[in-house]
Protein backbone atom coordinates (compact mmCIF):
# COMPACT_ATOMS: atom_id res chain seq x y z
CA UNK A 1 0.00 0.00 0.00
CA UNK A 2 1.53 2.97 -1.14
CA UNK A 3 0.94 6.57 0.75
CA UNK A 4 1.83 8.80 -1.99
CA UNK A 5 0.42 12.53 -2.58
CA UNK A 6 -2.53 11.57 -4.40
CA UNK A 7 -2.03 14.45 -6.40
CA UNK A 8 1.05 13.36 -7.72
CA UNK A 9 -0.63 10.45 -9.80
CA UNK A 10 -4.21 12.46 -10.37
CA UNK A 11 -5.03 14.37 -13.95
CA UNK A 12 -3.80 18.07 -14.84
CA UNK A 13 -6.34 19.76 -12.80
CA UNK A 14 -7.39 23.40 -14.75
CA UNK A 15 -5.83 25.72 -12.97
CA UNK A 16 -2.60 25.67 -10.75
CA UNK A 17 -0.45 27.74 -9.10
CA UNK A 18 2.95 26.53 -8.32
CA UNK A 19 4.71 28.12 -4.82
CA UNK A 20 8.51 28.24 -4.19
CA UNK A 21 9.91 29.42 -0.48
CA UNK A 22 12.58 30.94 0.86
CA UNK A 23 13.61 29.95 4.71
CA UNK A 24 14.60 32.79 6.39
CA UNK A 25 17.56 32.73 8.32
CA UNK A 26 18.24 31.76 12.16
CA UNK A 27 14.29 30.41 12.41
CA UNK A 28 13.39 28.06 14.06
CA UNK A 29 11.34 25.96 10.81
CA UNK A 30 9.78 23.07 12.21
CA UNK A 31 6.54 24.63 14.19
CA UNK A 32 5.57 26.42 10.82
CA UNK A 33 6.41 22.84 8.83
CA UNK A 34 4.55 21.23 10.95
CA UNK A 35 1.36 23.55 10.49
CA UNK A 36 1.91 22.99 6.89
CA UNK A 37 1.66 19.15 7.17
CA UNK A 38 -1.63 19.03 9.01
CA UNK A 39 -3.03 21.63 5.90
CA UNK A 40 -2.09 19.20 3.08
CA UNK A 41 -4.19 16.28 1.92
CA UNK A 42 -1.87 15.82 -1.48
CA UNK A 43 -4.63 15.97 -3.79
CA UNK A 44 -5.55 20.03 -3.78
CA UNK A 45 -2.26 21.05 -2.51
CA UNK A 46 1.22 18.77 -3.24
CA UNK A 47 4.32 19.73 -0.90
CA UNK A 48 7.94 18.88 -1.68
CA UNK A 49 11.17 19.98 0.35
CA UNK A 50 14.29 21.01 -1.46
CA UNK A 51 17.70 19.52 -0.06
CA UNK A 52 18.82 23.21 1.99
CA UNK A 53 15.39 22.68 3.63
CA UNK A 54 16.18 19.25 4.33
CA UNK A 55 19.64 19.93 5.68
CA UNK A 56 18.87 23.14 8.03
CA UNK A 57 16.57 20.52 9.60
CA UNK A 58 19.89 18.20 10.58
CA UNK A 59 18.78 15.28 8.13
CA UNK A 60 19.40 14.25 4.65
CA UNK A 61 17.11 12.33 2.48
CA UNK A 62 19.07 9.61 0.01
CA UNK A 63 18.40 10.83 -3.46
CA UNK A 64 17.51 14.47 -2.92
CA UNK A 65 20.50 16.28 -4.18
CA UNK A 66 21.01 19.99 -6.21
CA UNK A 67 19.69 20.29 -9.47
CA UNK A 68 22.43 20.11 -12.07
CA UNK A 69 23.20 23.28 -14.13
CA UNK A 70 25.00 22.95 -17.67
CA UNK A 71 25.93 25.95 -19.46
CA UNK A 72 26.91 24.74 -23.07
CA UNK A 73 26.40 26.58 -26.61
CA UNK A 74 22.72 27.22 -27.64
CA UNK A 75 21.61 26.11 -24.39
CA UNK A 76 21.80 27.13 -20.54
CA UNK A 77 20.09 25.32 -17.87
CA UNK A 78 20.28 27.08 -14.66
CA UNK A 79 19.82 25.71 -11.03
CA UNK A 80 17.40 27.56 -8.66
CA UNK A 81 17.22 25.97 -5.60
CA UNK A 82 14.29 26.69 -3.37
CA UNK A 83 13.98 25.82 0.20
CA UNK A 84 10.02 24.70 0.03
CA UNK A 85 7.58 23.99 -2.89
CA UNK A 86 3.68 24.04 -2.66
CA UNK A 87 1.91 22.76 -5.93
CA UNK A 88 -1.74 24.03 -5.53
CA UNK A 89 -4.61 22.62 -7.52
CA UNK A 90 -7.72 23.09 -8.31
CA UNK A 91 -10.86 23.29 -10.96
CA UNK A 92 -11.75 26.98 -9.53
CA UNK A 93 -8.89 29.51 -10.12
CA UNK A 94 -10.48 31.66 -6.68
CA UNK A 95 -9.83 28.82 -4.48
CA UNK A 96 -6.04 29.40 -5.72
CA UNK A 97 -5.81 32.58 -4.41
CA UNK A 98 -7.71 31.93 -0.90
CA UNK A 99 -5.85 28.90 -0.80
CA UNK A 100 -1.91 30.90 -1.31
CA UNK A 101 -3.28 33.41 1.15
CA UNK A 102 -3.72 30.45 3.81
CA UNK A 103 -0.54 28.57 3.06
CA UNK A 104 1.71 32.31 3.08
CA UNK A 105 0.02 32.66 6.59
CA UNK A 106 0.26 29.36 7.91
CA UNK A 107 4.11 29.84 7.12
CA UNK A 108 4.63 33.45 8.02
CA UNK A 109 7.74 34.54 10.08
CA UNK A 110 9.54 31.25 8.77
CA UNK A 111 9.49 31.03 5.07
CA UNK A 112 9.05 33.82 2.58
CA UNK A 113 7.34 33.67 -0.74
CA UNK A 114 10.15 34.08 -3.36
CA UNK A 115 8.17 32.70 -6.89
CA UNK A 116 4.58 32.39 -7.83
CA UNK A 117 3.79 30.63 -11.02
CA UNK A 118 0.28 30.54 -11.93
CA UNK A 119 -0.88 27.51 -14.71
CA UNK A 120 -3.72 26.09 -16.25
CA UNK A 121 -4.76 23.19 -18.50
CA UNK A 122 -4.63 24.18 -22.09
CA UNK A 123 -7.52 21.87 -23.96
CA UNK A 124 -6.81 18.77 -23.60
CA UNK A 125 -3.33 19.17 -22.20
CA UNK A 126 -1.72 20.78 -24.60
CA UNK A 127 1.70 23.11 -24.01
CA UNK A 128 0.81 26.46 -25.95
CA UNK A 129 2.50 25.51 -29.09
CA UNK A 130 -0.11 23.29 -29.70
CA UNK A 131 1.52 19.58 -28.88
CA UNK A 132 0.27 17.49 -26.44
CA UNK A 133 2.45 16.41 -23.40
CA UNK A 134 3.43 13.53 -21.51
CA UNK A 135 2.17 10.93 -24.57
CA UNK A 136 4.25 8.30 -23.11
CA UNK A 137 3.18 8.97 -19.66
CA UNK A 138 3.15 5.54 -17.71
CA UNK A 139 -0.23 4.58 -16.33
CA UNK A 140 -1.69 2.68 -13.52
CA UNK A 141 0.54 0.83 -11.90
CA UNK A 142 3.33 1.55 -14.44
CA UNK A 143 2.76 5.11 -13.01
CA UNK A 144 2.81 3.98 -9.30
CA UNK A 145 5.97 2.50 -9.64
CA UNK A 146 7.90 5.30 -11.76
CA UNK A 147 6.94 7.63 -9.55
CA UNK A 148 6.63 6.30 -5.76
CA UNK A 149 9.63 5.40 -3.67
CA UNK A 150 9.36 1.65 -2.13
CA UNK A 151 11.07 -0.58 0.32
CA UNK A 152 13.07 1.88 1.65
CA UNK A 153 11.42 2.12 5.17
CA UNK A 154 8.17 3.97 6.91
CA UNK A 155 8.46 7.79 6.18
CA UNK A 156 10.16 7.46 3.08
CA UNK A 157 7.90 4.70 1.00
CA UNK A 158 5.61 6.63 -0.94
CA UNK A 159 7.36 9.39 -1.42
CA UNK A 160 8.39 11.20 -4.35
CA UNK A 161 10.88 13.10 -6.30
CA UNK A 162 10.08 15.98 -8.41
CA UNK A 163 12.26 18.03 -10.90
CA UNK A 164 10.69 21.29 -11.72
CA UNK A 165 11.75 23.75 -14.47
CA UNK A 166 9.50 26.97 -15.38
CA UNK A 167 10.21 27.04 -19.19
CA UNK A 168 9.56 30.30 -21.37
CA UNK A 169 8.57 30.37 -24.53
CA UNK A 170 9.66 32.71 -27.68
CA UNK A 171 6.34 32.49 -29.09
CA UNK A 172 6.88 34.46 -31.87
CA UNK A 173 10.43 32.37 -33.30
CA UNK A 174 8.10 29.30 -32.59
CA UNK A 175 5.03 31.23 -35.05
CA UNK A 176 7.92 32.06 -37.75
CA UNK A 177 8.79 28.37 -37.74
CA UNK A 178 7.30 26.19 -41.06
CA UNK A 179 4.99 23.65 -40.10
CA UNK A 180 7.56 21.37 -40.73
CA UNK A 181 10.04 22.88 -38.87
CA UNK A 182 8.37 22.77 -35.94
CA UNK A 183 6.85 19.38 -36.61
CA UNK A 184 10.29 18.50 -36.32
CA UNK A 185 11.40 20.31 -33.47
CA UNK A 186 9.30 18.00 -31.36
CA UNK A 187 9.49 14.75 -33.36
CA UNK A 188 5.43 14.54 -33.55
CA UNK A 189 2.66 15.85 -36.09
CA UNK A 190 1.32 18.92 -34.27
CA UNK A 191 -2.47 17.74 -36.33
CA UNK A 192 -2.66 13.91 -35.10
CA UNK A 193 0.23 13.80 -32.15
CA UNK A 194 1.72 10.96 -34.20
CA UNK A 195 5.39 9.88 -33.70
CA UNK A 196 7.72 10.76 -37.04
CA UNK A 197 9.67 8.43 -38.25
CA UNK A 198 11.90 10.96 -40.46
CA UNK A 199 12.56 13.20 -37.42
CA UNK A 200 15.57 14.40 -36.94
CA UNK A 201 17.59 13.22 -34.50
CA UNK A 202 17.33 16.16 -32.30
CA UNK A 203 13.95 15.51 -32.56
CA UNK A 204 12.62 15.86 -28.63
CA UNK A 205 10.61 12.86 -28.85
CA UNK A 206 14.22 11.18 -29.93
CA UNK A 207 16.10 12.68 -27.24
CA UNK A 208 13.83 11.61 -24.46
CA UNK A 209 12.74 8.64 -25.95
CA UNK A 210 12.19 7.07 -22.44
CA UNK A 211 13.20 3.21 -23.41
CA UNK A 212 15.81 4.59 -25.27
CA UNK A 213 18.28 4.66 -22.43
CA UNK A 214 19.78 2.00 -20.32
CA UNK A 215 18.20 1.89 -17.90
CA UNK A 216 14.84 2.81 -18.66
CA UNK A 217 14.15 6.26 -18.06
CA UNK A 218 10.53 6.71 -17.35
CA UNK A 219 9.22 9.68 -15.50
CA UNK A 220 5.48 10.67 -14.58
CA UNK A 221 4.96 14.29 -16.33
CA UNK A 222 2.56 16.51 -15.09
CA UNK A 223 3.74 19.64 -16.89
CA UNK A 224 1.00 22.60 -17.58
CA UNK A 225 1.64 26.07 -19.60
CA UNK A 226 1.92 29.00 -17.27
CA UNK A 227 1.32 32.57 -18.67
CA UNK A 228 2.11 36.09 -17.37
CA UNK A 229 1.36 39.33 -19.15
CA UNK A 230 2.97 39.44 -22.53
CA UNK A 231 5.65 36.51 -21.11
CA UNK A 232 4.13 32.41 -21.60
CA UNK A 233 5.56 28.67 -21.46
CA UNK A 234 5.53 25.58 -19.76
CA UNK A 235 5.97 24.80 -16.33
CA UNK A 236 7.84 21.46 -16.63
CA UNK A 237 7.38 18.76 -13.64
CA UNK A 238 8.31 15.41 -13.24
CA UNK A 239 7.58 12.98 -10.88
CA UNK A 240 9.93 9.40 -9.97
CA UNK A 241 11.20 7.37 -7.64
CA UNK A 242 14.75 8.79 -8.25
CA UNK A 243 16.34 11.85 -10.06
CA UNK A 244 18.20 9.35 -12.11
CA UNK A 245 16.19 8.91 -15.41
CA UNK A 246 15.25 12.63 -15.60
CA UNK A 247 18.84 13.67 -15.58
CA UNK A 248 19.98 10.78 -17.88
CA UNK A 249 17.24 13.04 -20.34
CA UNK A 250 18.24 16.09 -19.69
CA UNK A 251 22.27 15.23 -20.39
CA UNK A 252 21.08 14.07 -24.10
CA UNK A 253 19.01 16.66 -24.23
CA UNK A 254 21.71 19.59 -23.85
CA UNK A 255 24.35 17.34 -26.17
CA UNK A 256 26.39 16.74 -23.72
CA UNK A 257 26.77 13.15 -25.05
CA UNK A 258 26.87 13.59 -29.00
CA UNK A 259 26.83 16.99 -28.86
CA UNK A 260 23.21 17.30 -30.28
CA UNK A 261 20.91 20.21 -28.77
CA UNK A 262 17.52 18.86 -28.37
CA UNK A 263 15.01 21.15 -30.78
CA UNK A 264 13.15 22.23 -28.10
CA UNK A 265 15.66 25.01 -27.82
CA UNK A 266 15.37 26.40 -31.01
CA UNK A 267 12.18 28.51 -29.53
CA UNK A 268 12.24 27.77 -25.89
CA UNK A 269 14.59 28.20 -22.53
CA UNK A 270 14.27 27.38 -19.11
CA UNK A 271 14.33 30.40 -16.15
CA UNK A 272 14.61 28.25 -13.41
CA UNK A 273 15.44 24.26 -12.33
CA UNK A 274 15.07 22.90 -8.63
CA UNK A 275 14.12 19.58 -7.49
CA UNK A 276 12.06 18.28 -4.35
CA UNK A 277 11.50 15.78 -2.64
CA UNK A 278 7.72 15.02 -2.06
CA UNK A 279 7.05 13.40 2.11
CA UNK A 280 4.56 10.46 1.59
CA UNK A 281 1.11 10.74 3.71
CA UNK A 282 0.06 9.52 7.63
CA UNK A 283 -3.06 9.88 8.47
CA UNK A 284 -4.30 11.83 6.06
CA UNK A 285 -1.25 14.30 6.49
CA UNK A 286 2.30 14.91 5.70
CA UNK A 287 4.53 12.25 7.29
CA UNK A 288 7.70 14.33 8.01
CA UNK A 289 9.33 11.23 10.07
CA UNK A 290 12.34 11.03 7.12
CA UNK A 291 13.03 14.63 9.09
CA UNK A 292 12.66 14.59 12.71
CA UNK A 293 8.91 16.09 12.67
Amino acid sequence: MHHVQPGILAGIPKFASYLLFHALPGIELAPALQRLAALTDGQRLVVGLGESLVLSLGHSIAGLHAFPSYALPGCDIPSTPSALCCWLRSDERGDLIEQTRQIEQTLAGAFRLEQQVEAFKYRNGLDLTGYEDGTENPVADAAVATAVVSDQGPGLDGGSFLALQQWLHDMLRFEAMSSQQQDHAIGRRKSDNEELEDAPESAHVKRTAQESFAPEAFVLRRSMPWASGSQAGFMFSAFACSFDAFEAQLKRMVGAEDGIRDGLFQFTRPLTGSYFWCPPLKDGQLDLRAVGL
